[in-house]
């Protein structure tokens, strides 16, 4: 194997650093179709925002005997996933487009559906298949992007690993209640 240089020449480096400076972070060296890429992270980060609206209702609305517990999980997930939104809409920016925060199609551009869920049981059921929605959906994402935008690709491994968690929590929830509760 012969050496190579680990580096381009650092002259030609400097050179293109110094072209289209106004596109900030993505040199010439970006791989991927940034349009493409800026539409799935939009669409993920509909799915944060749908995703935090949904837990954040679910902590206010929780009731019965269990639900002091179980609405303290909900509000932590509902910040952990502001959090995720807001790393997302920071992407974007770094990758020169614009966070679609519009509530209009808001809906329409998240993976995860809206469902209040009318016990605490459907609310528990509705988040963890909201997770489960959100683990399929970045994991292709994240096969999207490869090494063609690592650093996107690191964004939703980080966000994925906390959603895999979530479902975790929502399923460990689910199995500690009576099971006249789960078969529905």
């Amino acid at each position: 194997m012969a050496n190579q240089p680990f580096l381009s020449d650092v002259k030609a480096l400097r050179k293109r650093a110094r072209e289209h400076i106004e596109e900030g972070a993505v040199t010439a060296g970006y791989q991927a179709d940034r349009t493409t890429v800026l539409k799935l992270l939009n669409d993920a980060l509909a799915t944060e925002i749908v995703c935090t609206l949904r837990y954040r209702r679910h902590y206010f609305m929780a009731k019965g005997i269990q639900s002091k517990s179980i609405a303290d999980e909900f509000l932590q997930h509902s910040n952990e996933e502001q959090g995720h939104a807001d790393q997302i809409a920071e992407r974007i920016v770094q990758l020169g487009g614009e966070p679609n925060f519009s509530p209009d199609g808001l809906l329409s551009r998240s993976h995860a559906e809206y469902v209040e869920g009318s016990s605490l049981v459907d609310m528990i059921k509705e988040d963890l298949v909201a997770e489960r929605i959100a683990i399929d959906s970045y994991r292709e994402i994240i096969r999207f992007l490869g090494d063609k935008d690592p650093t996107s690709r690191r964004v939703m491994e980080s966000i994925l690993a906390v959603e895999e968690e979530h479902a975790d929590d929502m399923a460990d929830l689910l199995s500690g209640l009576p099971a006249e509760h789960k078969a529905r």
